[in-house]
């Protein structure tokens, strides 16, 4: 826990040095985050840090200070002698059906690392990972520190939300951002992720750092830069960090929504996912099983997970940890079954509704996958406000991925909706993110194209 002298420092007295582009040193960082946790530090005084921060930035001595002040403002896992260095997450930025943690931290856990993945819910236009999985019946997100230490030694990995006593300060300042236009700054979005993500004692992390139009970051020097931040920060707290950039312009696979996504990750856990999902699990899976010297190097990591994916232990960790974390064995058992591509354990929506593309025949292009991302969000895939209801079973479904022939009449897309939900503008919005073109060599986000744009170590 942060420990100081509140009275040392006047607030406003920071607050005008970060405005006036000045670097704030490791004890007025420390003073302003143990105010946050204390209640010293009011709303507007964090809103006008925050601004500051957005406005002037940070240097990277200033962010891995930040960084450590919040990793200290809570609980932080301790793990045996035996396997601490076998302690490894995986984090990504967000994207467009990204379900990649669902699949990646089983079958990490199936090579024998150990996986504690604490996630975050959604909000805007995107279920989290936490959502997704409390569309499971009986999955519980909310562990103890000793059912999570239970989960790592008898499963080897769990996903849960963060609790309050962990990294206390980041729910402060995430709230804060939210309402403040603060949220895209890449030193507080480090400071974010990497507080949580050091307060498990990793040995290694990947970070997938989303590029593209429907993410953040929108072109690559700009992600780059981001990714070398995180990277020193990560290993200035001790972390073998790596950042993997990658694609967000086409959605990740071809399901969007919570249970949708829940029922692709199962698919590919059963080694019949999407090729772009299973590219980016194998790869980013064989980084870190490298960085974290299980094998030689990477190609031998990238094996090594796709026979996870292939020999069903990927999937039996998969049911382990629902039934760790509160799922009746039955119903996990159903949805583990290498027959059943239904999933009826999981919630439905009340209708489907298919689109078909009207125009001459050709190949699928590009498809938008921030409109995409929108609609669902619209039809309650997402929250709007923190805390609010999401719709676990309605979303998308991309009939025909770019690289697909089309032709006037052909389903497109399937929309998963209730009574009354899907207007005509939605409708008309999925159709224009759409875009055919008469050769198939132009199918710019066809599958045949990565999704790693570059790593960084």
């Amino acid at each position: 826990m942060v420990k100081m002298n509140l009275q040392k420092f006047k607030v406003s007295d920071i607050l005008a040095k970060k405005r006036d582009g000045g670097v704030l040193t490791e004890e007025e960082i420390d003073f302003f985050v143990g105010g946050l946790t204390t209640g010293a530090i009011q709303d507007v005084q964090t809103g006008a840090l925050l601004m500051a921060i957005y406005l002037k930035g940070m240097t990277d001595l200033e962010t891995a200070t930040l960084t450590k002040a919040m990793l200290h403002s809570g609980k932080i896992f301790q793990w045996p002698d035996d396997i601490r260095h076998l302690i490894v997450d995986k984090h990504s930025t967000g994207g467009v059906g990204d379900k990649i943690s669902l699949i990646l931290g089983p079958a990490l856990a199936a090579c024998g690392l150990k996986v504690p993945m604490i996630s975050g819910r959604g909000l805007g236009f995107t279920g989290g990972t936490i959502d997704k999985l409390e569309s499971i019946p009986g999955f519980r997100v909310l562990l103890s520190q000793q059912e999570a230490m239970s989960a790592i030694e008898n499963v080897g990995c769990f996903i849960m939300a963060q609790t309050a006593d962990i990294v206390p300060a980041d729910k402060i300042l995430y709230a804060s951002r939210d309402v403040t236009a603060t949220v895209d700054c890449p030193p507080l979005i480090t400071a974010s992720i990497l507080s949580k993500k050091a307060s498990e004692s990793l040995s290694a992390l990947l970070l997938d750092l989303k590029c593209g139009s429907a993410a953040f970051i929108q072109d690559l020097a700009t992600a780059q830069s981001f990714a070398r931040l995180m990277v020193k920060v990560g290993t200035e707290l001790g972390i073998k960090t790596a950042v993997a950039i990658t694609r967000m312009d086409c959605p990740l696979g071809r399901k969007i929504g919570n249970a949708l996504e829940v029922e692709e990750s199962l698919d590919t856990l059963k080694g019949r996912g999407p090729s772009d999902i299973e590219e980016l699990v194998v790869i980013e899976g064989g980084i870190l099983l490298h960085i974290a010297g299980i094998v030689s190097c990477r190609s031998d990591g990238e094996e090594r997970i796709r026979g996870s994916l292939y020999d069903g232990t990927a999937l039996r960790t998969f049911r382990d940890m629902m039934t760790a974390q509160g799922v009746a064995p039955e119903i996990a058992a159903s949805l583990c079954c290498t027959d059943d591509s239904i999933y009826g354990a999981l919630p439905k929506a009340r209708r489907t509704t298919d689109l078909r593309y009207s125009g001459p025949g050709d190949y699928v292009h590009a498809i938008d996958a921030l409109v995409l991302a929108l609609v669902s969000g619209e039809l309650g895939a997402a929250r709007t406000v923190i805390g609010g209801p999401v719709n676990h079973a309605v979303g998308l479904e991309v009939l025909t991925p770019p690289g697909s022939k089309i032709s006037a009449g052909t389903p497109w897309i399937r929309v998963y909706h209730d009574e009354g939900q899907l207007s005509e503008s939605h409708a008309d919005r999925l159709q224009s993110a759409l875009t055919v073109h008469d050769s198939k060599n132009e199918a710019k986000n066809g599958r045949n194209c990565s999704q790693i744009l570059e790593v960084i170590y």
